[in-house]
């Protein structure tokens, strides 16, 4: 069992920065930490991915150069740093741990993960998410 909790949500103007962190408890990092979002009226989206081993990073297209994810294996913890935000990033914001991508891209899992607030596959986690709101 993996427990996620996100924390550093909050109200920015626009032009902002907020730090997000999610805390992993359980056994371990899964293979694939990341965040998604589910803004107002929209279908979720992932934001970022990062493979826990190498480090690899990978945004959408909608936050790349703004956004930036980062993980400590050894605290456990995965942080996204959200810079230049704007109203459209608006959202609930979750972090998210995959083992199995499905045939999936790591984004296209990340927003994928979840049906009817339930994991869609058995060895994939999610938290309780962080509200973020940008005014204008």
């Amino acid at each position: 069992q993996v427990d996620l909790v996100e924390s550093g949500g909050g109200s920015v103007e626009a032009g902002g920065s907020l730090t997000l962190s999610c805390r992993v408890t359980g056994f371990r990092m899964s293979r694939y930490m990341g965040w998604f979002r589910q803004r107002p009226g929209k279908e979720r989206e992932g934001v970022a991915a990062i493979q826990t081993t190498e480090g690899t990073a990978d945004y959408a297209d909608s936050v790349k150069g703004r956004f930036t994810i980062s993980r400590d294996r050894a605290d456990k913890v995965v942080r996204l740093v959200m810079s230049s935000l704007n109203p459209e990033d608006t959202a609930m914001y979750y972090c998210a741990a995959l083992e199995e991508l499905q045939g999936m891209t790591p984004i296209q899992a990340l927003g994928a993960v979840m049906d009817q607030d339930r994991p869609v596959h058995p060895l994939n986690y999610f938290g309780r998410g962080t509200q973020v709101t940008v005014s204008s």
